[in-house]
């Protein structure tokens, strides 16, 4: 029976085994996909299982999907000009980090029928998935791109590998149209400590988190007449780019599938 694994720190609120293990199924493949919390110097020994074929595929999560490139024989162009990887895979020989967080973001955005071109965007946060989320957006054609992160130079380390984003200080509110949350702030029901209360309505409040699938950021943004958009459907997503670069099959993604992610 062939293994799969998420690795990241949290890891707790990852519904990926209960997805992949449902295509899996669906699709009579015999394999087994779970999820491992493990610190950075785990990494070395995980990724050479994969080499070994005791592991046969690995989605990486917050933090691991920049530190893991060092341990990789091969990027994808994708996952090479974003510095970030989220799916890993042995093949003829080579291990190969694949970045399917860009397309997984972009088919969710189509999906919302939000009309993106043009649009002035803010985000919080500078790690994880936010390069790919940059790099989606460009080829989406956004007028702007706006960054703010806790930490400063976190931010100022994004700006020197993108220079289409503007940086300002956390606590700052730019001018946008779509705001989306990349930080970990709402997984266990924190508030982010910022004050959206001047920004108007008809804007989109997009959370790259998914579980729990309101978060406090998006009842704010929801309470003060703006459209709220959780990224359950980018998870999927990526997910399934991840399950047809390790199996050849393309999953189903159908309301069954959003039905099974809401009853945790």
């Amino acid at each position: 029976m062939k293994k799969y694994f998420v690795i990241g720190n949290p890891i707790d609120h990852s519904l990926s085994p209960k997805l992949h293990n449902y295509w899996l199924k669906e699709n009579n493949i015999n394999a087994k996909y779970e999820k491992k919390k493990i610190e950075e110097q785990d990494l070395q020994s995980i990724i050479s299982k994969v080499k070994e074929r005791k592991i046969n595929g690995i989605n990486v999560t917050v933090p691991f999907k920049k530190v893991v490139i060092p341990y990789l024989d091969k990027l994808s162009p994708e996952a090479e000009q974003t510095q970030s990887v989220n799916t890993i895979i042995f093949t003829n020989d080579t291990l190969v980090g694949h970045n399917t967080d860009i397309p997984g973001f972009t088919k969710a955005i189509k999906d919302l029928n939000f009309n993106i071109e043009g649009k002035k965007i803010f985000i919080l946060g500078a790690g994880g998935v936010v390069p790919s989320i940059i790099f989606a957006l460009n080829k989406m054609n956004v007028s702007e791109i706006t960054i703010s992160n806790r930490t400063k130079q976190r931010a100022d380390d994004l700006k020197s590998q993108f220079k289409i984003i503007n940086i300002i200080d956390w606590g700052n509110i730019p001018k946008f149209d779509i705001v989306i949350n990349a930080t970990s702030v709402g997984l266990n029901n924190e508030v982010i400590n910022l004050n959206f209360s001047d920004v108007g309505g008809n804007k989109l409040f997009y959370d790259v988190i998914y579980n729990p699938s309101e978060t406090n950021f998006l009842k704010e943004g929801k309470k003060l007449g703006n459209r709220s958009e959780n990224g359950k459907l980018m998870f999927v997503y990526q997910a399934s780019e991840a399950f047809k670069l390790w199996h050849g099959v393309e999953p189903k993604i159908n309301s069954k599938i959003l039905k099974l992610l809401e009853n945790d």
